[in-house]
């Protein structure tokens, strides 16, 4: 659903609480698939983090959460290598995704990751959006516009979160946003917001747990 522009101070305060206790309660990791057959059954509503290696997933998902040790971090990028999956309560689920991008990782398992997650994202019902990370200080890169056109094609939603925005100076921050959101303007699956995010300082976490609060309302979850 494409945000109305309508939102009330009330309607985002609520969101905002919502988010927050949603990821105030149990988090844990249940699931992981380096296969189709691995995958667990679908249930609730799944988030799927995307981004190149080293772009700070499990970071981001360490902060969104409050645990510093949930999801697996690591300064080798290239060490995700199959998806996991982390329940949160009874509603919702998130899936950190294999990064892309790292030209160290054999060829042959570069394929693989690349067919589970094209697979993956078609074959999701319950797959209520893709969050894809990008870098603040670099901003698209060629290899995540072809990941973009990918979530295009297969009409998968998508919502491009920034991550590193603390290594931003504040006079780079709204040229960045405003280049982003252009690049994204006219892409079909494209959700308008962008949200920038440092998991360093939790800036940005409560307008993401926020934005994830709305997608289970939509969702009757």
């Amino acid at each position: 659903m494409q945000d109305t522009g309508t939102e009330t101070n009330d309607d985002a305060a609520d969101l905002t609480e919502a988010g927050r206790l949603l990821f105030a309660g149990a988090a844990d990791f249940y699931a992981a698939a380096q296969t189709l057959d691995r995958l667990p059954p679908m249930e609730g509503v799944e988030i799927a983090f995307a981004g190149r290696s080293n772009v700070g997933k499990s970071s981001l998902i360490n902060a969104l959460t409050g645990r510093n040790t949930l999801a697996r971090t690591s300064h080798t990028p290239g060490r995700t290598q199959q998806l996991n999956f982390f329940r949160i309560g009874e509603r919702l689920s998130l899936v950190d995704m294999p990064g892309y991008g790292y030209a160290a990782v054999e060829k042959a398992k570069v394929e693989a990751w690349t067919r589970l997650i094209h697979a993956y994202l078609k074959g999701r019902s319950n797959l209520a959006r893709v969050f894809m990370l990008i870098d603040a200080r670099h901003g698209f890169k060629s290899i995540d516009t072809d990941v973009l056109d990918g979530l295009d094609k297969a009409a998968v939603s998508y919502q491009v979160v920034l991550t590193k925005g603390d290594s931003l100076k504040k006079g780079e921050v709204a040229s960045r946003i405003a280049g982003i959101e252009a690049g994204l303007a006219k892409r079909p699956a494209a959700f308008p917001q962008v949200i920038l995010t440092s998991s360093r300082d939790d800036s940005g976490v409560p307008e993401l747990r926020a934005a994830i609060a709305k997608l289970l309302v939509e969702r009757g979850a």
